[in-house]
């Protein structure tokens, strides 16, 4: 597979060039280089263990590389390691918090961190905006799972960062706070926040990305607009069902349909140079076929993903 670099992103918030980070014999991330912009939403996608925490942490200040270099808001993290950073939140996939500090205490000592004056309107904001205005003044070791993972996601916000790595924040949550946090994600994206997220839920990603990035061995596979690689990989599938068995299809159907091993079934698969699906429905009717059911399938970003890793993405 040829991995082909995206065009330059105009007014990066993040710059990211042939960043490498080993742990003795692992190569963690391998040369990624990366550009993602003011106010977009950006999936990074892979497999665990792919690299995508590594990146992340590498950023972040959590991980430290071994080459590369690292620009925030125009700033090489190599002259500036503080500055930037306080522009940045994160979203950890492990809850970190001390367990005996109640909500509210613990996001005005997340507002210390960041150097910021005690705000009360703005804990106030968060809470109501993650629906956490009730559980204010309840120790955080008394939350349910789900309302940790909104306090995770209060504390990356309190401080108002330009940035906000998401990374795994749905894990192990319900449909309602899944649901929640995405309407809260385009919220921040219209204010202007640039959003990294990383997920297995790849309905997520497809829901809320505007951009995506692959990653796999610690190698960025590919970065693309979301939906022109839906456009450009994606296949549309006709699923169609037949009143009685077909013995065998005109010759016409024979180039990317398959008929069932029974007969009563046949998927027919778009191709470059080959009719659409639309197409080959009206030729099935005036055929006389005994079409009973039709049923129409399009990729989602799972297949493409799952195309990408196993190297049979087709560079742009």
């Amino acid at each position: 597979m040829r991995y082909t670099a995206p065009a330059p992103v105009a007014a990066p918030v993040l710059q990211v060039e042939k960043l490498v980070k080993r742990y003795r014999d692992v190569v963690a991330l391998d040369g990624v280089s990366l550009q993602i912009g003011a106010g977009e939403i950006f999936a990074l996608l892979g497999p665990n263990g792919a690299g995508k925490t590594t990146l992340i942490g590498a950023v972040c200040g959590l991980v430290k590389k071994t080459s590369g270099r690292i620009h925030l808001f125009g700033t090489d993290l190599d002259v500036d390691a503080l500055g930037p950073r306080f522009q940045v939140g994160l979203v950890p996939q492990e809850v970190n918090f001390d367990p005996f500090f109640t909500v509210t205490e613990s996001l005005r000592i997340q507002l210390g961190y960041y150097g910021r004056l005690p705000d009360e309107a703005r804990i106030a904001e968060v809470l109501e905006a993650l629906d956490l205005t009730a559980k204010a003044n309840a120790q955080t070791r008394a939350l349910s799972g789900g309302m940790k993972r909104r306090l995770l996601i209060a504390k990356a916000l309190v401080h108002r960062p330009k940035l906000v790595f998401l990374d795994e924040p749905t894990a192990g949550v319900d449909v309602e706070l899944r649901r929640d946090l995405w309407t809260y994600v385009r919220q921040l994206r219209a204010q202007g926040t640039t959003v990294v997220l990383t997920t297995h839920y790849l309905e997520e990603a497809e829901e809320l990305a505007d951009r995506v990035g692959i990653i796999n061995e610690g190698r960025l596979l590919l970065v693309e607009d979301k939906r022109a690689l839906l456009q450009r990989m994606g296949k549309k599938r006709l699923v169609v069902s037949f009143e009685r068995p077909v013995a065998r299809l005109p010759e016409a159907f024979t180039g990317g349909s398959v008929l069932s091993e029974d007969g009563k079934g046949l998927v027919y698969t778009e191709r470059p140079g080959h009719p659409r699906a639309a197409e080959v429905l009206h030729a099935l009717y005036a055929s006389g076929l005994p079409v009973q059911e039709v049923e129409t399938r399009a990729s989602k970003l799972e297949d493409v993903l799952i195309e990408v890793l196993h190297g049979r993405e087709v560079a742009p």
